[in-house]
């Protein structure tokens, strides 16, 4: 097709993932009048509409759609092209991008960019904290290059490499210190108080709890750990959070941290990045790093690969 230029097809693409003609010219870049421009020259080009523009936000037609689907896989494999030089050049320079889920990011990420910095001086980190389900999208459309996730996610075309196993915590009123720990079926009693649906955190303290679907259940949502803690100290309820969470979230709540007996609830904190990344063998001495820094630090009991 003449004319039609990589730069045509990430413009399409991050309005097909904006679905709002100013948010995806701020993804690009680039001024709204440029990115229209480029719209309707790649409409040109195929001869029909490939948006339909309404008020507040564009949907695609179906030769959108279609197009979008190819445009994805080729901007995927241009990215893997680039990722293939850098491969061949020795040490890891160029930007990584990496995703991490909010319940690691505030107390794992600092010493992960203090070891990479100090591992590739060349590195240019570009990072993104959002839920392992968007995180696993953005890894399968080629917008990340790796993320931190709790594992697994059981995705074909993904790899994962385990790092290390983290126990959970209780918190509780301060009055409640010195109680006898709760069983899993004691805590369906109590007032849970637990993190908004998305989050696997979420779903892992559940399970723990051994909740049924056809389960009453007091359960009180917040959007962060720091917000589950502080309802904790204003007696609210009780709730869950990782071991790397409690020194930070705790130093200044009024509320009591407890251990559960063996066998204690836990995750496995991992990586994640695409099969066919030609950087594999790069990502799995990053991942030696980032195991090393979660040991190191207390957070977590190593694992084998």
């Amino acid at each position: 097709m003449t004319g039609l230029t990589l730069k045509h097809l990430r413009y399409f693409e991050a309005l097909a993932r904006c679905r709002h003609f100013g948010r995806a010219a701020e993804a690009c870049s680039i001024s709204q009048p440029a990115l229209s421009l480029q719209i309707k020259e790649l409409e040109g080009m195929f001869g029909a509409p490939l948006v339909e523009r309404g008020a507040r936000q564009i949907r695609l037609t179906p030769v959108g759609e279609g197009l979008l689907q190819k445009a994805r896989l080729i901007l995927l494999a241009v990215e893997e092209l680039d990722d293939l030089v850098r491969a061949s050049k020795g040490p890891l320079a160029g930007r990584l991008r990496l995703g991490i889920i909010p319940t690691a990011a505030p107390y794992f990420l600092p010493g992960i960019i203090a070891a990479l910095s100090r591992h590739f001086p060349e590195l240019d980190l570009s990072l993104r904290e959002a839920v392992t389900g968007k995180l696993i999208n953005d890894l399968l459309e080629g917008r990340l290059d790796l993320a931190v996730v709790a594992l697994p996610v059981s995705e074909p075309a993904l790899r994962e490499l385990a790092l290390f196993e983290e126990d959970f915590a209780l918190v509780r009123p301060s009055e409640d210190a010195g109680k006898p720990v709760p069983s899993p079926k004691m805590l369906q009693t109590m007032r849970l108080l637990l993190l908004e649906e998305g989050h696997c955190f979420r779903d892992q303290a559940l399970s723990f709890c051994q909740f049924t679907e056809s389960q009453p259940r007091q359960i009180m949502e917040g959007s962060s750990l720091s917000t589950l803690v502080q309802m904790v100290s204003a007696g609210m309820g009780v709730t869950l959070i990782p071991e790397m969470a409690v020194g930070l979230e705790t130093r200044s709540a009024n509320v009591s941290v407890c251990r559960f007996p063996h066998p204690r609830p836990s995750r496995t904190i991992g990586m994640v990045w695409r099969a066919t990344n030609p950087l594999s063998d790069q990502l799995m001495e990053i991942g030696a790093i980032v195991r090393e820094v979660g040991c190191r630090t207390g957070e977590g009991r190593g694992t084998g690969d």
